[in-house]
């Protein structure tokens, strides 16, 4: 009965409902939106690494990210090759170069080289051919969202990175890197571009033996090359995303910005909220004559406060789907995580029945005696 009440109060006073879900679609627009730029640009900021396919990462020392290593031995990849709990290891080179486009200007780029044939750290989805087409020596990737910025090469384009002669062979899906272009070719082509010097990588990737401890293998292998850092390839993967989060000013303009649209929110909640119950105060005390106990009305009210923030919920996820969708494989960094969608519904409850505790103060203060004023 007092949640009907409480229903029939929400109904009735049109006006206020609309405020109140407005603040609870705002938080929840606003926020998820901003968490998945975050999520989305946290991806681009450890995508090498978490496409890779490797179960570790075998770096130089003190390294800080996964793009700021210095290069290291070949000899290193011999010890490791051939020990049992290793299945394949392989070495990836990072280089940079100016890719020249088809009216001759020029675009930087970050040029991933790989071993041919396994390729492993190279490309993991193509919208454009395959990994095969990149076994040729001269032969690229570039990925779909930057075609515009490079000047729309399509396949087998021929052009140059870094003066060198280079084919375009095949076109990626979501192979974009927070500091810049990625363009996949072999190791050989980029030792070219780079002017690598001879037996130098950037780092050697290991994929353990299914049936081993990879606990125990990775401990063996910073045994085995105290001279590197060796990571997991989760480790390496946090590290960089926190090494960008905290040094790049992203973790706290998010955070201001996330922060606002809190505020926001509570604000027009409690707002709206305090100006409906004062407006209704007199039916509080009536309530109260006819023998509603302060229970009861507290219970009206944070129902009430329920049935808005769970509509204003329901709002604010469509709008918030219906923008993911549309930005979809599109330029714009965006991804939410499963399990962000139920943290931020259950907060955004929480964070309504807290703005609503101003209006609840002055609801169980109303008087039966008031009524015969």
């Amino acid at each position: 009965m007092r949640s009907y009440t409480a229903f029939r109060m929400v109904l009735h006073d049109r006006s206020s409902t609309t405020g109140a879900l407005l603040g609870v679609v705002a938080i929840v627009f606003l926020v998820g939106q901003q968490l998945s730029i975050l999520f989305g640009l946290l991806n681009y900021m450890s995508v090498l690494v978490d496409h890779s396919g490797a179960d570790a990462w075998i770096t130089s020392a003190n390294v800080r990210n996964a793009d700021a290593g210095n290069l290291i031995s070949g000899r290193y990849l011999d010890r490791v090759i051939g020990l049992d709990e290793v299945q394949w290891a392989e070495p990836i080179l990072i280089g940079n170069g100016l890719f020249r486009t088809k009216d001759g200007s020029y675009e930087s780029v970050r040029v991933i080289g790989v071993k041919r044939p396994r390729l492993a750290g190279g490309p993991w989805e193509y919208a454009e051919s395959d990994e095969r087409s990149l076994l040729d020596l001269e032969s690229i990737s570039v990925d779909r969202l930057d075609l515009k910025k490079l000047g729309n090469p399509v396949i087998d384009d021929v052009t140059e990175i870094g003066d060198k002669r280079v084919r375009v062979r095949a076109i990626t899906e979501g192979a974009r890197g927070f500091q810049g272009t990625l363009v996949f070719a072999s190791i050989d082509k980029v030792k070219d571009i780079s002017r690598t010097p001879p037996g130098r990588y950037s780092a050697i990737l290991v994929k353990f033996n299914g049936k081993v401890n990879k606990e125990e293998a990775l401990a063996r292998l910073k045994f085995i090359l105290p001279e590197c850092a060796v990571f997991s390839t989760t480790e390496l993967s946090n590290l960089t995303r926190n090494y960008y989060f905290a040094n790049t000013g992203i973790g706290g303009s998010f955070g201001f910005s996330t922060v606002i649209a809190v505020l926001i929110g509570v604000v027009i909640i409690s707002l709206t909220m305090y100006t409906s119950v004062l407006g209704r105060s007199k039916d509080f005390a009536v309530m109260r004559a006819i023998g509603g106990r302060r229970i009861d009305i507290a219970v009206v009210v944070i129902s009430e406060a329920l049935i808005i923030a769970g509509i204003g919920v329901f709002l604010g996820f469509l709008l918030l789907s219906t923008l993911l969708n549309a930005t979809n494989g599109s330029s714009i960094p965006s991804f939410l995580p499963a399990q962000v969608p139920i943290i931020l519904g259950v907060g955004t409850i929480v964070i309504s029945l807290l703005g609503s505790l101003i209006a609840l103060r002055v609801a169980l203060k109303a008087e039966p005696a008031s009524v015969f004023h």
